[in-house]
């Protein structure tokens, strides 16, 4: 995440109805599940703090954007694992902090 100003955000609300922003760490698309994936942290985080990453399955509008809405829990576990393993390949790759 390098310009501030070049991140996509998005604000999801909890079951209690708060409201917080999320930043779009990156989205990708799996050829074996069909389907496309967001990954989001949330806004403000540092570098090297640890926080819980949110992933869902979405439905990009024709500009490839989202919301609230087009975002899908993922509930198969090997497609959970399959997000894992992207996500991880992506926080081994340094160059995606610089």
């Amino acid at each position: 995440m390098t310009n501030n100003d070049d991140v996509q955000k998005i604000t999801l609300i909890d079951e209690n109805g708060d409201e917080a922003l999320y930043e779009v760490l990156f989205t990708f698309h799996s050829e074996e599940y069909s389907k496309d994936y967001i990954l989001l942290v949330p806004e403000g985080v540092e570098e090297d703090e640890e926080v819980d990453i949110q992933a869902y399955i979405f439905h990009p509008d024709s500009n490839g954007d989202a919301t609230e809405e087009d975002l899908i829990q993922i509930e198969d576990d090997k497609e959970w694992d399959m997000v894992e393993e992207v996500l991880n390949t992506f926080l081994a790759d340094d160059s995606n902090f610089a």
